[in-house]
């Protein structure tokens, strides 16, 4: 099996028992004249398609720099124009539309207009269908449960971010990913020079067990100085779903035998998080020579594990 990001060869054999927008206006107008031309707004759904149905408002809304929709503080220019706080960084203080000075004019009528509106999640198409207030907005989507998940490839960068069907369809066409069915697994996990291993990670493998996905992760870094093997289960969904799982990793040789228990963790989490939380079986390079038995000049190491329901 090649090593991900590396180019160097490892080989992993399975030994599987599988039981199974341009808004303008000018300072000079009145702002009153602006609340009287808005009225309170409601972007709707299209029940057809669950397509938002954008009014003069939403353009309204748009920030012409990075087409998000803007939140106060929303700045203006002196001719009106208007963009979000964010571009208003970016774009060095200087409006992109008429290049003048930004200074620190506020749209407080636009501001006003945006706190009147409801809007859908931006998740709408991947399930939710609630309509939130404009000022919740943003916090309800950091923790959406319809959000998509970020690609838990650990071997490559990789921007991807999709629901769990596509997710699983992406990481088997995509990566070549070994999926397989079952909650027990039996792999080896072996190198031919493991002096040489210091930042490495094997594929990864996914296994469908209870309607559910998780994959198992293994791979070698330096914990402070010291070289050591990890290996991790995660969670294809939420935390909350993540915790109604239980799994253990067992790796033995030479009579000797390292168990590990634990809650596999769920994607949402980065993998260098869980890594660096150092949730899982790790095993010091020198112990686990030891495991390979031989001359410790090979590894080779045989981790076995399971998952189940906690009921």
């Amino acid at each position: 099996m090649d090593l991900g990001g590396t180019g160097s060869s490892f080989k992993e054999v399975l030994e599987s028992h599988m039981i199974f927008p341009d808004y303008e206006t000018s300072k000079s107008k009145s702002e009153a004249n602006c609340n009287n031309t808005f009225v309170k707004s409601r972007i709707c759904s299209d029940g057809k398609n669950g397509n938002n149905s954008k009014n003069g408002v939403y353009d309204l809304l748009e920030c012409p720099v990075c087409k998000n929709l803007m939140y106060p503080p929303i700045h203006q220019c002196p001719n009106g124009h208007t963009l979000c706080s964010s571009c208003k960084i970016v774009v060095h203080n200087r409006c992109p539309t008429c290049h003048r000075d930004l200074g620190n004019i506020r749209c407080l009528a636009l501001e006003k207009v945006a706190e009147s509106m409801e809007l859908p999640c931006e998740y709408q198409n991947l399930g939710c269908h609630d309509i939130f207030p404009y000022h919740t907005k943003l916090k309800h989507e950091q923790n959406c449960r319809f959000r998509p998940y970020n690609c838990p490839y650990a071997g490559s960068e990789c921007s991807i971010m999709c629901d769990i069907s596509t997710l699983m369809a992406h990481l088997k066409n995509d990566h070549k990913v070994d999926v397989h069915d079952g909650f027990t697994f039996n792999h080896r996990y072996v190198k031919s020079n493991p002096h040489e291993v210091e930042n490495a990670t094997w594929m990864l493998t996914v296994f469908n067990c209870f309607g559910k996905h998780f994959c198992l992760h293994f791979e070698a870094f330096l914990l402070g100085t010291a070289p050591v093997y990890m290996a991790f289960l995660r969670f294809l969904g939420d935390e909350k779903e993540a915790k109604k799982f239980r799994y253990s990793l067992e790796v033995s040789g030479n009579s000797r035998k390292l168990t590990w228990q634990g809650i596999p963790r769920s994607i949402r989490e980065s993998h260098r998080k869980v890594r660096d939380s150092q949730d899982g079986l790790i095993i010091q390079r020198n112990l686990a020579l030891y495991f390979s038995g031989g001359d410790k000049q090979q590894l080779k190491l045989r981790i076995t594990g399971r998952i189940w329901r906690e009921e």
